[in-house]
């Protein structure tokens, strides 16, 4: 039902201009999001992956309209989101969140951790005094603190609790939609299933919808109800969690795949290893953007763009791959 669709993102596009001389006259653009599509239903998560630069990051502060847009829709709950300014905005903002990469720089070092979860409540207008005081300690203790933390330094902490902090922060205005920025990739790996087992805690509480950005395919799989895959700014696989990882259909998924490590020796498959460098986005290549380094690559991949279409068994599952 359309109802049940929290996010819908169309053919959005992020370029950013490319500078020089005296004038600062513009010679080209860094096309980081070209053409990137898809839904959230309420409630899900769904994993973007791809290698460090293919644009997932900025995927998601473009939503957030954080970055501003080139091209493309942005609608949240129906209501386009990259046209508003201002007050309009700002209340959009309470229902979404984000939670940063990196523990360490996100956090104020010189707030205490109440009042960089607080500060949202107080700026919003929801909560102050002693009342703020007992919605911060709540919000601590529900991701996974202590309340007497309340009035510790960033820099008391571990990585993991600053980590949490960073989660409390985003639940503090209690939003809808929360995009998740590489949230694991900064932390060790007993604490990333830690936190990745919080966030879906949180979301079966509260029923969060998430858009859980990382390049780790083993954490994307635990926490993903669907997976996009991309490369060069764009979306080249789109498939359930359960389906992709069963059934990769693009080379490039299947290279990822491959690298996936894998514990148990008798399991390990022949890893696909990927020649060359990932293409510029200032100058893509012509045709498929991945076929200056696709093993199966033909003439038809060299001159034409293929699009995303239904190529498996799933009625969900498309490729954009014309070998597939």
């Amino acid at each position: 039902m359309q109802n049940d669709i929290v996010l819908e993102v169309k053919d959005l596009k992020t370029h950013f201009p490319i500078q020089k001389g005296l004038l600062r006259k513009v010679v080209g653009h860094v096309k980081a999001v070209d053409g990137v599509s898809f839904t959230i239903k309420r409630g899900k998560t769904l994993g973007l992956v791809g290698e460090s630069g293919c644009g997932k990051t900025t995927v998601g502060r473009t939503i957030l309209n954080l970055i501003d847009a080139t091209g493309g829709t942005v609608k949240f709950e129906g209501e386009e989101v990259l046209v508003k300014r201002g007050k309009e905005m700002r209340k959009l903002r309470r229902d979404m969140q984000l939670i940063f990469q990196d523990p360490y720089g996100s956090l104020n070092p010189r707030m205490t951790v109440g009042n960089i979860v607080g500060e949202a409540l107080t700026a919003h207008g929801i909560a102050k005094g002693d009342k703020r005081n007992e919605m911060v300690k709540s919000l601590l203790v529900k991701s996974g603190l202590s309340a007497t933390h309340v009035n510790r330094y960033p820099h008391e902490f571990s990585g993991g609790q600053r980590q949490r902090v960073g989660i409390a922060r985003a639940l503090a205005l209690q939003p809808k939609l929360i995009i998740c920025d590489e949230p694991v990739s900064a932390l060790d790996v007993s604490i990333q299933s830690q936190v990745v087992n919080l966030l879906q805690d949180l979301q079966e509480e509260l029923n969060l919808t998430f858009l859980f950005i990382a390049h780790d395919l083993a954490v994307v799989e635990h926490i993903s109800d669907y997976v996009a895959v991309m490369y060069l700014g764009r979306i080249v696989e789109y498939a359930p969690s359960d389906e992709l990882y069963a059934n990769p259909q693009h080379p490039y998924t299947k290279a990822l795949m491959s690298a996936i490590p894998q514990p148990d020796p008798n399991k390990r498959t022949n890893r696909t290893i990927l020649e060359g460098e990932v293409p510029s986005p200032s100058n893509p290549p012509s045709g498929c953007p991945f076929h200056p380094r696709c093993p199966q690559v033909k003439d038809e991949c060299i001159t034409n763009v293929p699009t995303l279409e239904n190529k498996a068994q799933c009625n969900e599952h498309i490729v954009s791959c014309w070998m597939v």
